[in-house]
């Protein structure tokens, strides 16, 4: 990915946390309260989470921003950390 930056092609990654999505919808029936437990702001993403930072790294706004990627976990590796 570093080797694009040269030519000016940023390359960036979303790590999303606990979404409510298809996939997740089992794990989150079964058990919503220990995974909420887990994550410091209480809640599962929403597609709002996701496309704000999807918009932000398409945009001039992070263009100085190349070879990171963008945990969207509401703070849990941060308090894993």
């Amino acid at each position: 990915m570093i080797d694009l930056a040269p030519v000016h092609i940023n390359v960036n990654a979303i790590a999303p946390g606990f979404f409510h999505t298809k996939m997740t919808a089992y794990a989150v029936e079964q058990d919503e309260g220990s995974i909420l437990a887990t994550v410091p702001r209480g809640r599962l993403g929403n597609q709002d989470d996701i496309a704000g930072a999807a918009i932000f790294l398409a945009s001039r706004a992070s263009s100085w921003i190349t070879g990171h990627t963008l945990a969207l976990d509401g703070g849990l590796v941060a308090a894993a950390g």
